[in-house]
């Protein structure tokens, strides 16, 4: 069974590996949305904060969670680079829409995250 679970500000597709008492040991599958790039605790900041380059979790990424943040996924599951090259695409056009600080730094961070997904999966972004 296939989930959707959200992590700080990405979305991704999950399957569940492994149970320890309540919590779920979950593995990346895909990415439904890239995480926004930024400081997450003073969102569209760019003055007095670090801004963060954020990656996406990588393909089969394990991590711990509550079955709480897991919505069951229901749509076919779509293949995790060509997931990762819509959903950075998407934020890339949502951010070059926006004429503001904010934005143009975000766009610094998608053009670096593109080189280092190209150098990771060795392909082009």
């Amino acid at each position: 069974m296939l989930y959707q679970f959200p992590h700080k500000t990405g979305q991704y597709v999950v399957e569940i590996i492994d149970e320890k008492g309540e919590e779920k040991l979950i593995q990346v599958l895909a990415v439904l949305k890239h995480p926004r790039q930024g400081d997450i605790h003073n969102p569209n900041e760019v003055e007095n904060v670090f801004f963060h380059e954020r990656k996406a979790l990588s393909k089969y990424e394990k991590r711990y969670t509550s079955p709480q943040f897991l919505k069951e996924y229901t749509l076919e599951l779509p293949d995790y680079i060509s997931s990762l090259k819509s959903a950075l695409n998407e934020l890339e056009d949502k951010m070059s829409k926006r004429d503001n600080a904010y934005s143009k730094e975000a766009l610094k961070c998608i053009q670096q995250l593109k080189l280092d997904y190209e150098r990771q999966y060795k392909t082009n972004f």
